[in-house]
Formats: C-alpha cells, sequence, structure tokens
C-alpha cells in the first residue's frame, strides 16, 4: 500500500510554516492518541492507533528541517535510507523528530515529554473540553433564561471506580516497557522512543478488565446539565461550564464544557449593544399632521411613539430605555423607530379627487409644502442653465 503524502496526512499546505505544522499535529493527535481511544471498539481503536503512527511518522519528517527539505525534493524516498535496525515506522531514518513530538504531547496533556525520562505513565491527565451550540430567542437573551441541555460525555466508570478492575490486585506493571510507559527501539544510530504499544503509556496492565469500560475506567453517558444565561448575552458568546468536560485520566480532573450561544433573528426586532432598532410604518396622514401611534416592545407591551409634524420617510426617533440590559450592567439601551411612510393604495375616486385638489393647492414655484423637491428642482434648473 502506497504511503500517503505527509503533508496530506497533517492536513496541511506544501507551504505550511513550523507553527502551522505543529498545531495540525497536536490537533489530531489529541484526537488519535491511544489513550483517548481506549474506549472505542476495537476495529475503530486499530484504525485510531494506524492513524496516530502515521501521524507520528509525517511530524517526524516535516517539523525537521532537513528531513522536510529532502522530502520535498525527493519524496518519501528522500526520507527513506538508513533503515537498518528493527521494528519502526516504515521510511523512517531518524529519532531526532520525536524529541519535538514528546515535547508537544508534553504541552497537551502535562509533563516533560521526555525530559526526565519520559511521561510519568501513572501522572494525573485532565479531560478532554466539550462543545455545545444552543438558539435562544432575543426576549430570551434580554432577561437570562435557564435551559437544560444533554449531551455524550466520557464520565469514570462506575463498576470499577475509573479503575479499570474490581480488583487491585490485577493492575500489574506492563511487561513490554517494565512500567515506564515508553518502549525504546535502534533505528540506524539513532534510539528511538514510542509509546508502549501494550499499556499505551500507562505503564500498568490489567489481568481481569472490566466489563463495562474494557479496562480503560470511562465510560460514555449522557449527562443533562442546567445552563444558566445572564440577561443580556449576545449574539456568539460563549459561557463555560467548569468540570463539565470529558472525564480525566488517573483521577486527573474533567475538562471543561464551552457553550456557544447563537440568539435567533427577531421578526420585529434587531439589536446593536443594549439597543434594539424596528421599522414603524406610518400614512402619510401621520406624517403630515403629526400624531401618535402604538409601537410594540420587547416585553410584548407596547408604549406611545409620538410622531413631528413633516415626519420623512428613514427619519428615526428614539424611545428612552426600551433596549435590552447589557451583560454586566445596570444601564438599558434604547428603542430606536426607523420611520416608513406608507403611500396609500386601492385609492377611490373620491380619494383620488381629493388628493389631486390637494396637489394643485400645494403645487407651484417654491412650494413651501415639499421643500426637499422644491430644492432638487431648482439644483436641476441650475445644472441644466450652468450654474
Amino acid at each position: 500500500m502506497s504511503k500517503r503524502d505527509y503533508y496530506e496526512v497533517l492536513g496541511v499546505a506544501k507551504g505550511a510554516s513550523d507553527d502551522e505544522i505543529k498545531k495540525a499535529y497536536r490537533k489530531l493527535a489529541m484526537k488519535f492518541h491511544p489513550d483517548r481511544v481506549s474506549t472505542l471498539p476495537d476495529k475503530e481503536k486499530k484504525e485510531a492507533e494506524d492513524k496516530f503512527k502515521e501521524l507520528q511518522e509525517a511530524y517526524a519528517v516535516l517539523s525537521d528541517g532537513q528531513k522536510r527539505q529532502m522530502y520535498d525534493q525527493f519524496g518519501h524516498a528522500g526520507v527513506g535510507g538508513n533503515s537498518a535496525g528493527g521494528g519502526g515506522f516504515e521510511g523512517f531514518t531518524g529519532g531526532a523528530g520525536f524529541e519535538d513530538i514528546f515535547d508537544v504531547f508534553g504541552d497537551i496533556f502535562g509533563g516533560g515529554g521526555r525530559r526526565g525520562g519520559g511521561r510519568n505513565p501513572n501522572g494525573a491527565m485532565r479531560g478532554s473540553d466539550l462543545e455545545y451550540n444552543i438558539q435562544i430567542t432575543l426576549e430570551e437573551s434580554a432577561i437570562g433564561v435557564e435551559k437544560e441541555i444533554k449531551f455524550p460525555r466520557t464520565e469514570k466508570c462506575g463498576t470499577c471506580d475509573g479503575k479499570g478492575t474490581k480488583k487491585p490486585e490485577d493492575v500489574v506493571t506492563c511487561k513490554t516497557c517494565n512500567g515506564v510507559g515508553q518502549v525504546r527501539f535502534a533505528q540506524g544510530f539513532f534510539s528511538v522512543q514510542q509509546t508502549c504499544p501494550d499499556c499505551h503509556g500507562r505503564g500498568k496492565t490489567i489481568k481481569s478488565p472490566c466489563t463495562d469500560c474494557r479496562g480503560s475506567g470511562l465510560i460514555k453517558e449522557n449527562r443533562k446539565v442546567k445552563v444558566t444565561i445572564p440577561a443580556g448575552v449576545e449574539n456568539g458568546s460563549t459561557l463555560r461550564l467548569t468540570g463539565e468536560g470529558e472525564a480525566g485520566l488517573n483521577g486527573g480532573p474533567n475538562g471543561d464544557l464551552y457553550v456557544h450561544v447563537t440568539v435567533k433573528q427577531h421578526k420585529v426586532f434587531t439589536r446593536q449593544g443594549k439597543d434594539l432598532h424596528c421599522e414603524i410604518p406610518i400614512t402619510f396622514i401621520v406624517a403630515s399632521l403629526g400624531g401618535e401611534v402604538d409601537v410594540p416592545t420587547l416585553d410584548g407591551k407596547t408604549v406611545k411613539l409620538k410622531i413631528p409634524e413633516g415626519t420623512q420617510t428613514n427619519q428615526v426617533l428614539r424611545i428612552r430605555e426600551k433596549g435590552i440590559k447589557g451583560l454586566r450592567s445596570v444601564l438599558i439601551g434604547d428603542l430606536y423607530c426607523h420611520i416608513y411612510v406608507e403611500t396609500p393604495v386601492k385609492l377611490t375616486d373620491t380619494q383620488k379627487d381629493l388628493l389631486k385638489q390637494f396637489g394643485e393647492s400645494s403645487s407651484g414655484a417654491n412650494s413651501p409644502h415639499h421643500p426637499k423637491s422644491a430644492s432638487f428642482f431648482d439644483k436641476v434648473k441650475g445644472f441644466f442653465a450652468g450654474e
């Protein structure tokens, strides 16, 4: 079976920077690390382990400037020599890149990678963070709301109390790595270290594993949590629920749950910070003579809005303190009403005659009834007159 392109394995472009390569490796290694997939069915676990080895091989080459240059120039053949020695990854010619690999795992899981003799197999490992997307209404965002959410997460196995077995004496030191959690093998002129394939880096194996969690100490469960969404929360906000993420390993703390809030689009109002905006249609009679109209508010009530004489389309009128209280603020925003003057349709003959009479009485040069129209036509006349 032909090897995949190393850049394709890490999901980066050929011109990716060293930092981009390291970040891509960190993300994928976290996903496919043996400790993270130990609860999966055997077939999926084997696929994840193969993927993890492929990631290690790709990163070992692309994180080393000299090897990467050879790979870019000659492909897999450029890094396929010097393969004397037993075991190892096909095409891998040295162990220098593995120093960086274990440094990366030191960043992810805690500890110092290879420094100080390798990762402590019995050390506590923090659980992974989880994310959840939730939708709320604009009304709920204004006053705050409590929502119950349900999601799957990895939890400590209740049958074995997270120990992987009911009998403590069944937990024994791994014979393959002698409890170190890492194994070394010769690769050309180098000594290469990798995670023990039998204990997956834990340093311990279980003779009679728990039948519920298969010895991992972890099990998938559906979790229900009540999320308190504070008043004033905005679209795109993220709330963190400490300790509601995946269970940790070896007594490590849980990860966190990040809840991403989406505020649904409202039929009447739009929000800008603490302020609300809405469009208010009025008749040309009210726009001309002035008057009052009922304006809806977000709390389901109405408030009177005074319309001045001569109000025009797109004019904005403000109603104070009918907006939203800001997050962690006692101040309330305003409601901005964008006026739309509606032209009447389906007029009767009588109404048309009345409008014609009004039009005749209000026409003429320098009419005070339509100042913008008069100003516009004055400009047009001046343009053609060359003024």
